[in-house]
């Protein structure tokens, strides 16, 4: 299915240098090759309507165009644009012979020292997020404005592009994305435009609309050398050209997608330290929600893509829909505050992680907040009796206040939270939904249960894998005698969760309760 040229810059022989093995990398609109050292790109001659690659010319132009938008903040990583030529039927990458494509070329950044990686790896600290913080504080003063880039911040202009995002995904409803869900992120969004005219105004009068980076995710981020933020739109000026707070709340979505919403929350508050743009904040959900979006547009495009296979389309579809469920998310006029309730072994930490990609949830763990109060290493195990040790009674008392107070700081900033703890005491679940009404937050128990062999097995592998749970089935049977029955919901604030199933069905389960 591939075409000739992509077959040919697969062999070595067609490059000026030694390559290694070539690996191929695809997206909507590229094809990328990683050699050894060098990164080359091609750019795809399809018309997606908001970018246009079908000639040769248009190629070539959006390739210096990229090289020249992308040396703002990774001028190393750029290295310039190389033809791609034929002669006597041989396709080699600046040979002699007829100009057949270009390519940008890049200098290979190493994938370990990216942020998705990293993100993945629990190796993204607060601090990382404040130097990409400040780099884009220090950028966007210096990006360029002007009467015809602010243009692109009135009213019109935004309601062009989300209207195109809900005139592009109509194909995808039933496929990516719920009927019911298009039908309230888009009269949400139709309402908040309206309703908030004057403040997007008042953005363009104080020159907040620049030309920024324009798709700012983690994928497109390098910790090496400094900090390396590449792959900017270029072929585009009206999805580059935005207010800085939708260029911000971009990252900040992501961070949420991956989980981690403190990081998020870390990006925003040291963005506005260092920007001084404290009203960034009222436009934070909105631009999360119409980012969240086009990321399930963007990813729903590449089912209709002949050059990518069934099995890569199977996972783009539930990352599309994951999109979705984020952006519906945004939607909500009150935060929530989730709790799940569950004997040892049962799931609750991989279905609270789950649900906080899903839902940009904060995650706070018993687990972990336990161990940071007893000064212990998350990775050293305290295998200590029921209600002994670090497990008594008094320093349980403390982590669920500890606990309670962080959720306390999540909720007042508008944020959403899950507890990620047992939650077995009727006491302590009463504390959560009273913290929840205090806080004007609507409130949600998830009651995790699973079958007594299942616990079993799952406990004696999670005891090999290194987890920071001490849980191991000597603990489960006081634990079932201590376990008070969940009544502090109605049922429809209630979710009941068979986690034998897979988490993709339970995460759905829950959604549908919500929603």
């Amino acid at each position: 299915m591939l075409p000739e040229l992509v077959k040919a810059l697969l062999k070595p022989e067609a490059y000026p240098e030694d390559t290694g093995e070539i690996e191929l990398m695809q997206t909507q609109m590229s094809f990328v090759f990683l050699a050894k050292e060098f990164v080359y790109k091609v750019k795809k001659a399809v018309d997606l309507g908001f970018l246009d690659y079908t000639t040769l010319d248009n190629r070539h132009f959006f390739c210096r165009k990229e090289v020249e938008l992308n040396r703002r903040l990774c001028p190393e990583a750029y290295l310039g644009v190389v033809p791609i030529t034929q002669d006597r039927g041989a396709i080699r990458i600046g040979g002699r012979g007829e100009v057949i494509e270009y390519a940008v070329k890049m200098r290979r950044l190493p994938q370990k020292a990216m942020m998705n990686v990293l993100l993945a790896d629990n190796r993204v600290s607060a601090e990382m997020i404040t130097g990409v913080a400040q780099k884009l504080a220090a950028f966007h003063k210096k990006a360029e404005t002007s009467a015809e880039i602010s243009a692109f911040g009135e009213i019109k202009a935004v309601t062009r592009n989300t209207d195109e995002n809900f005139a592009q995904t109509e194909r995808y409803i039933g496929r990516t994305i719920s009927g019911d869900s298009y039908r309230r992120i888009k009269g949400y969004t139709d309402s908040f435009i309206q309703k908030n005219a004057p403040l997007f105004n008042k953005r363009i009068k104080e020159g907040r609309i620049r030309d920024c980076h324009g798709d700012l995710h983690a994928a497109h981020i390098c910790f090496t050398n400094g900090i390396c933020i590449y792959d900017c739109i270029e072929f585009n000026d009206r999805f580059r050209y935005c207010d800085i707070a939708s260029e911000m709340a971009f990252l900040a979505m992501d961070l949420d997608h991956y989980g981690r919403a403190d990081l998020s929350r870390a990006l925003v508050k040291a963005y506005v330290v260092e920007s001084g743009d404290k009203e960034m904040i009222k436009l934070l959900g909105f631009y999360k929600g119409y980012r969240a979006y086009v990321r399930g547009k963007v990813e729903s495009f590449k089912l209709d893509d002949p050059y990518i296979s069934k099995g890569e389309k199977e996972e783009t579809q539930d990352i599309a829909a994951s999109y979705f469920d984020l952006a519906r998310a945004y939607t909500r006029a009150r935060p929530v505050l989730f709790i799940t309730v569950g004997l040892v072994g049962t799931g609750k930490s991989t279905l609270a992680q789950a649900l906080a990609r899903r839902l940009g949830l904060a995650v706070i763990s018993s687990d972990i907040t336990r161990k940071q109060l007893a000064g212990v290493p998350l990775t050293e195990h305290r295998f200590e009796g029921f209600d002994g040790g670090i497990y008594s009674a008094e320093l349980s008392r403390k982590t669920y206040d500890k606990m309670f107070s962080e959720a306390r700081g999540v909720l007042s900033d508008g944020g959403s939270v899950i507890l990620d703890a047992s939650f077995i005491r009727a006491e302590e679940r009463l504390k959560a939904k009273k913290l929840a009404e205090e806080a004007g937050a609507d409130f949600f128990i998830i009651e995790c249960r699973l079958d007594e062999a299942n616990i079993k097995k799952r406990l004696e592998g999670r005891l090999k894998e290194g987890s920071v749970s001490d849980g191991r089935w000597e603990i489960y049977g006081p634990q079932k005698e201590a376990f008070d029955p969940v009544k502090e919901a109605a049922p429809q604030k209630h979710a009941i969760i068979d986690t034998s199933k897979t988490l993709g069905e339970n995460i759905k389960r829950i959604l549908d309760k919500i929603y």
